[in-house]
C-alpha cells in the first residue's frame, strides 16, 4: 500500500496544516499583537492559543501514525511548520522574504527524500 495515497495521511496532513497555524499564532503573533504587554500575559494568551492546536496535533499524529513512522511524521511536520511560517512572517509580521527560507525548503526537500524513500 503507498501511504502517500492513503486516506490517514491525507487527514494527518490537512490536521497538521490547521493545528500549525493555531502554533504559529500562538508562538509569534504575539510579538506584534502583544508586544507592550509583559511576557506573561503573552505567554497565558499562547497558552490558551496552543491548546487548540494540541486538539489537532495529536488526532494528526495518531491518524498519520496508522500508515507512516515517526520520522516521516516529523519531518512532513517541519515541511508543514515551514510552509505556513513564511507566509505568516511575510504577511502577518510584515518580515522581509529571504533567500535563506528557500534554501531551508530545499534542504526540507532533502529530508523528505530520505525519509520517504523506502516507502
Amino acid at each position: 500500500m503507498n501511504p502517500l495515497s492513503s486516506a490517514p495521511v491525507l487527514i494527518s496532513v490537512l490536521l497538521l496544516i490547521c493545528s500549525n497555524v493555531f502554533m504559529t499564532f500562538a508562538w509569534y503573533a504575539h510579538l506584534k499583537a502583544l508586544n507592550h504587554k509583559p511576557w506573561i500575559v503573552a505567554a497565558l494568551v499562547s497558552w490558551g492559543i496552543a491548546l487548540f492546536e494540541y486538539l489537532l496535533h495529536v488526532p494528526a499524529n495518531r491518524i498519520g501514525y496508522t500508515v507512516l513512522n515517526v520520522g516521516q511524521l516529523k519531518i512532513l511536520q517541519e515541511v508543514i511548520t515551514l510552509s505556513v511560517f513564511i507566509p505568516f512572517a511575510f504577511f502577518y509580521l510584515k518580515e522581509p522574504l529571504k533567500l535563506d527560507y528557500l534554501w531551508a525548503g530545499l534542504c526540507l526537500v532533502g529530508a523528505v527524500y530520505f525519509v520517504f524513500r523506502s516507502a
